[in-house]
């Protein structure tokens, strides 16, 4: 079966999907997008995906191109005329097609929305395999990285950097202060040196991750504390163990960083307790149903 994708009100063979050159997501990076994980034919954490797009949305000054409950039908349709139960779904609003000019359409033109969705390897249950290994980079992003624009060059770069290194991620970092911020398409978390689980504060500074807030709401029901103190770099090379949340990732542990071992360079226990956790929220938790 032909892949199919939802563009602006059409549901279309991806080979065959277009978008017009003057959209403003091509010429100027002028939109949002969410990705989502698909497993067992539910959306995992939907609610939150689908607040954190109307957010961005809101901070850039776009509307929604339909309701939520209009949007939720759309995700479901694409998945289904794909026959795809367990993948990773895109979508993409931008602020839609206008004479090339930087500030908005002096005449509002309607947002574009694109839809798609592919199948992806079923969820990790060896923890053991799911380990990897990150580098380091300063944080070279724009501000406002709370706002999840497709403005991403900086994260491709960094990214691009971590595989050419043989890791599947870069840890940033603020060269003024050696404050670690967050990986380029994660967040990023440490067991420090005393046995607390730690991860940055959020503010403007880094994306606001549905994953880390649905671990959080795990780690709060099972009684497991965690701590949103900045760490640095230091703190993270002394750190006995590391791992990234995403709605790819989920709970990935990273057990070497710049070519050196994470603690024991092993899976700790702290980390292989919360992937159980996380596993236990994606695969049947009722607060995660669509």
């Amino acid at each position: 079966m032909s892949k199919i994708a939802y563009v602006n009100g059409r549901y279309v063979r991806q080979p065959e999907a277009a978008v017009n050159i003057e959209d403003r997501g091509y010429q100027f990076g002028d939109g949002i997008y969410e990705v989502v994980h698909l497993y067992g034919g539910r959306y995992v954490d939907e609610d939150l995906h689908l607040a954190r797009l109307e957010r961005s949305l809101k901070e850039i000054r776009l509307p929604m191109p339909m309701s939520r409950a209009a949007l939720r039908l759309v995700l479901r349709e694409v998945a289904r005329r794909n026959r795809v139960t367990e993948g990773l779904l895109y979508m993409q609003v931008t602020r839609g097609v206008a004479r090339r000019d930087h500030p908005f359409p002096a005449k509002p033109v309607p947002p574009a929305l694109v839809v798609t969705v592919k199948r992806i390897p079923p969820y990790p249950t060896d923890i053991e395999k799911w380990q990897s290994s990150c580098i380091t980079l300063p944080d070279l992003r724009w501000a406002r990285r709370d706002i999840k624009s497709v403005n991403l060059l900086p994260n491709v770069l960094a990214r691009q950097a971590a595989r050419e290194k043989g890791s599947i991620e870069a840890i940033l970092y603020d060269e003024a202060t050696g404050v670690v911020t967050e990986g380029a398409a994660t967040t990023f978390w440490i067991v420090d040196e005393r046995g607390a689980i730690r991860t940055r504060f959020q503010d403007h500074v880094i994306l606001p991750g549905c994953t880390r807030a649905a671990l959080m709401t795990e780690l709060k029901a099972a009684g497991i504390a965690w701590d949103e103190t900045p760490f640095t770099i230091e703190d993270m090379r002394k750190a006995r163990e590391a791992f990234i949340t995403s709605a790819t990732s989920f709970v990935r542990p990273i057990t070497k960083i710049d070519g050196a071992p994470v603690g024991d360079g092993k899976v700790g226990p702290v980390v292989r307790r919360l992937f159980d956790l996380f596993a236990r929220h994606v695969k049947g938790d009722l607060r995660n149903a669509a």
